[in-house]
């Protein structure tokens, strides 16, 4: 058993977001973990555990993009969320809502950590917010869901039916309604899958190695950055030394470091000392 605290807190724009906090409840560092797509406040905790300790602590929450399909109190209303639904642009408040959250439990140093959609939400918030808040950024998988889709031989019929049904609904007026039953492996909002399977979707072009082009929003972001691969990941659509490659050549202001956990897969399990050690040497630096 892991021992942690449960907690909700308030974005700026009043959505109830439900948490959990690892370690001392007054640490000086918080780490705030960003979960990918369809995960929730309750995953990856094994990795959590190793890095809340000592004078560090790690923030939990299920942002508006967990699960599937889901909802979220909004004000006084209810409103779908979840994976599938999300606007990956609501994001910013989600994050605004969880690093004020870790300031105002005595936070001295906050460190966002994004695992897989987690690392596109955390550039597209530091790139908005111009990082402030903020002491550095750990990236656990970034990767192109577009580039990871497009790879798949076998994918691209129903990833091209999906895209024209998904434009077929915005040119109705309809970006929120969901596609056909069977159009893709699950339910999703054809807002919300032009986002992830198109290359020239805002989320898509925070890591553009599919086809080269300058990472604009990374380039822009003030605080380091340490991005960790999975040597084995099994969403890739190359090797993890060709990631490293495209994002040493494309550091952020804040300066970039990166490294291969070898023999793992997209969820890093087994390899949790192997993250925590980068990370901790990687803090001892910046």
């Amino acid at each position: 058993m892991i021992p942690c605290h449960a907690l909700v807190f308030e974005t700026p724009k009043k959505v109830l977001l439900n948490g959990l906090w690892f370690g001392k409840k007054d640490a000086r560092r918080v780490f705030v973990w960003l979960h990918g797509l369809t995960s929730s406040a309750w995953s990856r905790h094994a990795l959590m555990e190793m890095l809340a300790q000592g004078d560090t602590a790690v923030l939990s929450f299920s942002n508006r993009g967990h699960d599937t399909v889901t909802t979220v109190q909004k004000g006084k209303k209810r409103v779908t969320a979840g994976g599938g639904a999300e606007v990956f642009t609501e994001c910013v408040d989600d994050i605004d809502g969880a690093v004020a959250f870790s300031r105002s439990h005595g936070a001295k140093e906050v460190i966002l950590v994004g695992h897989s959609t987690g690392c596109q939400k955390s550039v597209y918030w530091a790139f908005n917010r111009k990082s402030k808040g903020i002491n550095g950024i750990v990236l656990l998988a970034p990767l192109s869901d577009w580039a990871s889709a497009n790879a798949m031989k076998n994918e691209k019929p129903l990833l091209k039916g999906a895209t024209q049904k998904a434009r077929a609904l915005i040119k109705a007026g309809k970006p929120h309604a969901f596609l056909p039953n069977g159009a893709w492996h699950h339910p999703v909002t054809a807002q919300r899958f032009l986002s992830l399977f198109t290359p020239e979707s805002t989320e898509q072009s925070i890591f553009p190695y599919f086809d080269e082009r300058a990472p604009k929003m990374l380039a822009k972001v003030t605080v380091p950055v340490l991005a960790l691969f999975a040597g084995k990941d099994e969403y890739s659509d190359r090797p993890a030394k060709k990631l490293e490659q495209w994002f040493s050549a494309h550091p952020p202001l804040g300066g970039m470091t990166v490294a291969t956990v070898p023999r793992v897969e997209h969820s890093f399990k087994g390899g949790e000392e192997a993250v925590v050690g980068h990370t901790t040497a990687w803090l001892s630096r910046i």
